[in-house]
């Protein structure tokens, strides 16, 4: 358990550096000051991750198991799933292509926010 914490140091730094400080500082949900110390005593600092970004790319991978699903339907020719044709198949890839496309920006998006 630490002491008293009534000393204080001056770390001179320029204007990007403080920037990229507060940030990071933010970005792990700690003040300036906890941050600085546990760098400064060379604790790893964890992000906060992003619950909106993570409950979004949930979603995108059930959707994607819902068409993976679908396509594997009709690729096994299950007589309980009527083809109307090939371009139902094409229609479901074109929508998986997209959906990993919003998945990609989803995740870039979320790396950006914490770096």
């Amino acid at each position: 358990m630490p002491g008293l914490r009534n000393k204080h140091l001056r770390v001179p730094v320029s204007n990007e550096e403080e920037a990229v400080i507060k940030a990071k500082a933010h970005g792990a949900g700690l003040s300036v000051a906890k941050y600085m110390r546990l760098i400064g005593m060379g604790y790893a600092v964890q992000s906060r991750i992003d619950n909106h970004a993570i409950e979004q790319l949930l979603k995108i991978n059930a959707d994607l198991g819902r068409a993976g699903g679908l396509l594997k339907m009709w690729l096994t020719n299950d007589v309980k799933v009527k083809i109307v044709g090939r371009y139902e198949i094409e229609d479901t890839l074109q929508s998986i292509r997209e959906t990993q496309t919003v998945m990609l920006s989803t995740v870039l998006q979320l790396q950006k926010n914490h770096t």
